[in-house]
């Protein structure tokens, strides 16, 4: 049975739409300056159309981009790096708990209204269920990991230094960045939708550029884009 497409009754073309997804969840972009750069490109859409483009299509391009690297085996089980980020939501505080490996992949984004044994013990299942079990855990000095690793039989695998985290902590600037773009969040549905698939299209796009030679990065650059032009294309 063949799979219906996804763009099939939106009058606007696929490769716009996936355009303006990219936009708005790569760089650090309002719906507004995604509107005026496609009306720059001669594409009148209003801004509500773009909310409403990648709240549609925008967890489905992360879903094949997770699918496609867990099949192909691209996930690291050697070295994570975990760390909590705080976001404020409407006011209130809570811990954006992130996964990294030792190329600053993100691997997993939780939110929570704590930053307890519970809520670290709910994070790593997560990850784990997905990803497997990793070698090592870089940590900072949170008890809350040490006690979820424990329950897990993981308290030897555990890792913790001043510095020897500093790849979680820089894996957490792209992200920030977004959030200030957006004006924070409302909800936490919606932190948790827009991690999940920020991550998702940042690991897609990341070419560790200062490791590699300009051509190595342009050839790895276009194969990413031809790669996402053909996300959800059946």
């Amino acid at each position: 049975m063949t799979k219906r497409s996804p763009f099939k009754y939106f009058k606007t073309s696929s490769e716009i739409i996936r355009l303006a997804v990219m936009m708005y969840v790569r760089f650090p972009l309002s719906l507004r300056n995604v509107e005026d750069l496609l009306h720059e490109r001669g594409v009148d859409v209003s801004h509500e159309t773009v909310r409403f483009w990648w709240h549609r299509f925008g967890p489905m391009f992360a879903g094949e981009i997770r699918k496609r690297r867990i099949e192909g085996l691209q996930s690291s089980r050697w070295r994570w790096h975990l760390d909590e980020m705080f976001v404020k939501i409407n006011g209130e505080q809570h811990y954006l708990w992130r996964a990294v490996d030792h190329e600053g992949e993100v691997l997993e984004s939780f939110v929570t209204k704590t930053r307890d044994k519970k809520a670290a013990l709910k994070f790593l299942k997560k990850a784990m269920k997905k990803h497997g079990r990793a070698e090592t855990l870089v940590t900072d000095k949170l008890r809350s990991y040490g006690a979820a690793l424990k329950d897990l039989g993981m308290a030897d695998r555990q890792e913790t230094s001043r510095w020897l985290n500093n790849r979680a902590e820089n894996s957490h600037l792209p992200f920030r960045r977004r959030e200030r773009a957006m004006q924070r969040f409302r909800r936490m549905r919606s932190l948790q939708k827009f991690a999940a698939v920020h991550a998702s299209v940042s690991n897609h796009f990341n070419q560790e550029r200062s490791l590699s030679s300009r051509d190595i990065f342009k050839t790895n650059r276009t194969a990413a884009l031809a790669e996402w032009r053909g996300l959800c294309a059946r």
